[in-house]
């Protein structure tokens, strides 16, 4: 739009001249267009690729190392101390041997390095995802015939029994044992899941994830959290019982422990609850004083460094039988191809795992650009962390996303780029090559203390919920629905539950939106809600109608019991029964609307009599986001009506999307030109007001000569 200096003026004010838009391409042509674009190669265009794809070719030539080099190294060294941990505890989780849970850790650390556009998160094994995971491998093992995973009391237990009683059933693979088998099961599962995301990123699917709404991610953590502390139980109390799998698994799973209470290990129960109390303790002090500190404490590290001196010098495992964490060989295992068939079996599995890890990086990714001031690129990063789940499945190693704690720690001790993943995969590395065998003796309860300490911050998450409720019932519905169907049913369910719940909210908010009568505010141009500010000035005879949403066919009924409602006057019947009288019978008190349910938008509404009541009605269409071709077919329709009773129909500051869907829906008739769009939209309400009063008196004044 633009002013015309040579166009003439009405009324004292400027025309608006509309800009004469290009014939857009048709279908063939913009494919052939993009086609030929995609396909024409230059150096210069070839480069521009690889740097998109490899982000780190870009920013590593603009790297200035005095600045960031030591909040890089600091992070690193920092992260890398925290993963050591971390992956051997996840393990537990997943289902797997602590091994495989550094080589994830390793691998996902070097890839996001090189292809990740966000400077500050930190990829590697998250708890959430290693439940899902260990529920897989969990199910597959009982269905080859093996035992739970890593349900043995010792270094000797991973394997012989379970192992040889599936291959002499014939269950399981010949040339493979328990071990073996969990492992090929969580790389098909993690090749699948890394296949989607990048087929995701390639497809330019990143909005996706944002259908995933933050009240769900929350609840969702928040159900995951109770069901992996569920599954840690067992662990911390040092009894044996079968890791249940389907629906109601936490149900069961307290059922079990109940059952099992007094087989409880007494040394598993007293370390757990010494180890609880100084990592407890350790985080909350640390969450006191985090100004102070530069540099966070590795409580996790050093506690397990000393429960496994511990536990060695005091022989817990032969003297207590406290079930410990066994032989971690050092070393890289032979890079194997993941099994196809195994990957046929879990294709569904993987999708809500693909999904999940998807949601919580790019998420992550988003949130700590926009407080750091620079953007990352959502398909980029679906790239990214689909390729640290495709690369590694061949290496031995699962699933793998963003994580928030260590994101925080990494932004806390001065990390300024990716370089710092580099640091951290060096000290696994390290750990990798010579330092794993040391922990041969410690207590799998002390690895469950961990997994249930890193918690807290998701399990905090339910003193959200009141705050939630007052901002947005829905969104606490979410929530709540999503919380409870996680830890009642599955995760899996809770996800698809929040999910569908979530779109129900999002198509309930655009259905019934709030629908309004407008009034003049005093002697200026703007009008605002009769029912809800005192003073406003009515127009006589004008009805201004404001439906705060878009006009589709979920709402069309809803738009229309409102607007007669509100108006008083139903012009559907109102014009069925004066043509029935004939043309020249008016509107009768029949015709008013009485006792109908509009919700929010009638509750404050009075009705008034239709007989002499208005003239013409006015919708201000700025709310309105868009129309559908029922959409236009209700304003068609009402026009008709409101035409019958003669009363004019005139629309209101109407964005260029509804003004070219009313064009090409019909609305303005066969002429499509400048003049009728004049007729009927304005670009103000107080505009086609003066306009249906001009009328008003034009008409009177016919009247009266005639």
């Amino acid at each position: 739009m633009e002013v015309s200096p040579e166009c003439p003026r009405r009324g004292g004010g400027p025309v608006l001249v509309r800009r004469r838009s290009p014939v857009p391409l048709g279908l063939r042509e913009t494919l052939k267009a993009r086609l030929w674009r995609s396909c024409t190669c230059s150096t210069r265009g070839a480069w521009a690729w690889v740097q998109d794809l490899l982000p780190a070719t870009r920013w590593l030539r603009q790297y200035r190392p005095r600045e960031a080099l030591a909040g890089d190294v600091m992070s690193g060294l920092v992260i890398g101390i925290i993963l050591v941990p971390q992956a051997i505890a996840y393990s537990l989780l997943a289902g797997l041997q602590p091994i495989y849970s550094l080589y994830t850790s390793f691998f996902a650390n070097l890839i996001y390095f090189v292809m990740g556009t966000s400077r500050h998160v930190s990829v590697g094994i998250f708890s959430l995802l290693c439940l899902m995971v260990g529920q897989v491998v969990d199910r597959e093992l009982l269905l080859a015939g093996f035992g739970p995973a890593q349900d043995g009391p010792g270094p000797a237990a991973n394997g012989s029994a379970a192992n040889a009683s599936a291959s002499a059933a014939g269950l399981g693979p010949p040339d493979c044992g328990q071990d073996c088998y969990a492992i090929r099961v969580a790389t098909a599962l993690t090749l699948v899941a890394g296949i989607y995301q990048v087929l995701m990123g390639i497809l330019r699917l990143g909005f996706v994830s944002a259908y995933l709404s933050q009240p769900l991610l929350d609840g969702f953590a928040m159900g995951a959290s109770v069901t992996i502390l569920t599954s840690q139980l067992r662990h911390l109390l040092g009894v044996q019982i079968p890791r249940h799998q389907g629906l109601g698994m936490v149900v069961s799973t307290w059922l079990s422990l109940l059952r099992s209470i007094g087989q409880a290990n007494l040394c598993d129960v007293l370390t757990s609850a010494t180890c609880l109390v100084v990592l407890l303790a350790a985080k909350e002090l640390a969450d006191r004083c985090r100004h102070r500190l530069k540099v966070p404490l590795p409580t996790e590290l050093l506690v397990i460094v000393t429960a496994t001196l511990v536990s060695h010098y005091g022989q817990f495992h032969e003297r207590f039988g406290s079930s410990v964490a066994g032989d971690i060989p050092t070393g890289f295992v032979a890079p194997r191809v993941p099994d196809p068939g195994l990957m046929w079996r879990v294709v569904l599995d993987a999708v809500p795992l693909a999904l999940v890890a998807s949601a919580f990086s790019i998420s992550l990714a988003e949130m700590f650009a926009r407080s750091h001031g620079y953007s990352v690129r959502a398909n980029q990063e679906l790239l990214a962390v689909g390729c640290c789940n495709v690369l590694p499945a061949f290496f031995h190693c699962y699933v793998t996303s963003a994580a928030l704690s260590k994101t925080l720690v990494k932004t806390a001790t001065g990390c300024r780029t990716q370089l710092s993943s580099v640091v951290s995969a060096a000290v696994v590395l390290l750990v990798l090559l010579a330092l794993a065998p040391l922990f041969r003796d410690l207590q799998r309860c002390v690895l469950a203390c961990v997994i249930v300490v890193s918690l807290r911050g998701a399990l905090r998450k339910v003193r959200d919920v009141p705050q939630l409720w007052r901002l947005s019932p829905a969104d606490a519905l979410v929530w709540v629905a999503t919380a409870a169907t996680c830890v009642l049913l599955s995760v899996e369910a809770g996800l698809l539950a929040g999910l569908v719940l979530s779109l129900l909210s999002l198509a309930g908010r655009t259905q019934r939106p709030r629908a309004v009568l407008l009034a003049q505010i005093g002697d200026t141009g703007f009008y605002e809600d009769a029912a809800e500010f005192e003073g406003l000035v009515p127009e006589p005879g004008v009805r201004v109608f404001r439906f705060a949403g878009p006009l589709y066919y979920a709402n069309k009924d809803f738009f229309l019991r409102s607007l007669y409602g509100l108006t008083g006057l139903d012009a559907g019947q109102a014009a069925a029964r004066r043509k029935e009288r004939g043309p020249g019978a008016g509107a009768g008190e029949g015709d008013a609307v009485g006792g109908v349910d509009l919700g929010p938008a009638g509750s404050s509404a009075a009705l008034m009599p239709t007989e002499g009541g208005f003239h013409a009605v006015v919708i201000d269409c700025a709310p309105l986001l868009f129309l559908d071709a029922a959409g236009v077919a209700t304003l068609q329709d009402l026009r008709r009506d409101y035409g019958a009773l003669d009363i004019t129909l005139l629309l209101a500051c109407c964005s260029p999307l509804v003004r070219n869907t009313l064009r090409r829906g019909g609305f303005l008739g066969d002429d499509l030109g400048d003049a009728a769009e004049e007729a009927q939209l304005f670009h103000s309400v107080h505009g086609a007001v003066q306009v249906a009063r001009a009328r008003r008196r034009e008409a009177a004044a016919t009247d009266s000569t005639l």
